[in-house]
């Protein structure tokens, strides 16, 4: 989502449509950090809201009834319902005064969120779980065990709210305050931020890797105190392969220097497809997109041989990269410049 649908009501509308403004923009923003986009539908739906004409209530049940009527069968459209009813849900929690700080609202939470979506909403998992991380080069961070869970959880509330706040710097209770956020941040960001929470929680002493909350702090710094530090998940990967400055642009620094303020503009963009697409990608795959946008951008064409040529890579390999490209819809076929041609796809 390019534009924020709700900004006007933030910035010119009495207060009533500003606190709706923001419940609808936050529900929307928090959606990106697991790859989900709204329909266009609930976007309608929820200025309805907004503009006072329906109640929270009354868009749910136009949700539910949309969904109904058109049920989805790929997956790609029950993720999209998904994004849309917990987006409305999220909606009506933030909208209310009433809650109290304990794992029984954490799972009540959970259980309004995704009932009827999922069949363990509000349920404690009792199973244990891994999942591959490509920030982490395919490990996993340890998750808590299901035994222990239940217990985990009283311990941490019990903890946090022992924990005084009183004294400290800004820096150190910028958590814990109620500042106000948008979905901006989430949607232009949320693969960092998923990124950011998984490097907060691994270590491995092996590769000299240690957890750490360096990066989850930038972008909680971007989001509560309004800082403007960049945000790139090249970064994060414990492998330093793609970090700032070595991925190196081979032949092209002319190039890059006349269109400084394009590559710039774009860096975003080429995070968010691949936050959507790539996850999946090898280190060594990303630093070629990396490469290639950085040569070609969103609108110079290129083929096979000026892959070769960039990445140092064989016929095949070039071929199997660009293949792979495609199907990952990070780069579209493009007709005019003679046969095997693309362009990097833009983000819808």
């Amino acid at each position: 989502m390019k534009k924020d649908p709700f900004k006007e009501y933030l910035r010119e509308s009495e207060p009533d449509k500003a606190s709706k403004s923001y419940a609808w923009s936050t529900a929307i923003g928090l959606q990106a950090v697991d790859g989900l986009k709204p329909s266009k539908y609930l976007i309608d739906t929820a200025i309805q809201n907004i503009e006072g004409n329906i109640t929270i209530k009354e868009a749910q049940n136009l949700i539910d009834n949309y969904y109904e009527k058109r049920p989805a069968h790929l997956s790609d459209e029950k993720r999209t319902e998904e994004a849309d009813k917990v987006s409305s849900r999220i909606a009506e929690i933030l909208s209310e005064t009433a809650f109290s700080f304990s794992p029984n609202e954490y799972i009540s939470i959970h259980r309004r969120l995704f009932q009827g979506i999922y069949n363990y909403a509000g349920k404690i998992r009792d199973y244990n779980i891994t999942k591959k991380e490509w920030v982490l080069d395919g490990a996993t961070v340890l998750y808590g065990s299901a035994s222990e869970l239940k217990a985990t959880l009283e311990y941490d509330f019990s903890q946090e709210k022992a924990f005084s706040y009183k004294g400290l710097s800004m820096d150190e209770i910028m958590r814990a305050l109620g500042f106000s956020a948008t979905n901006d941040i989430f949607a232009e960001n949320a693969w960092y931020f998923r990124n950011a929470l998984v490097r907060a929680n691994y270590t491995n002493l092996q590769k000299d890797v240690h957890e750490t909350t360096e990066y989850l702090e930038l972008f909680l710094k971007n989001l509560l105190l309004n800082e403007k530090n960049e945000l790139h998940n090249r970064n994060l990967h414990i492998s330093g392969l793609l970090n700032e400055g070595k991925v190196e642009i081979v032949d092209s620094k002319v190039d890059i220097r006349s269109k400084k303020v394009n590559i710039q503009d774009s860096k975003v963009d080429i995070e968010s497809v691949l936050s959507e697409k790539g996850s999946a990608f090898s280190v060594k795959t990303t630093v070629h997109i990396h490469r290639l946008f950085e040569k070609f951008g969103f609108d110079e064409v290129f083929g096979r041989s000026a892959v070769m040529e960039l990445l140092k890579l064989k016929s095949s390999g070039a071929s199997k990269l660009l293949s792979n490209l495609i199907q990952a819809d990070i780069i579209e076929a493009v007709s005019g410049y003679g046969k095997g041609k693309y362009k990097f796809k833009r983000s819808v």
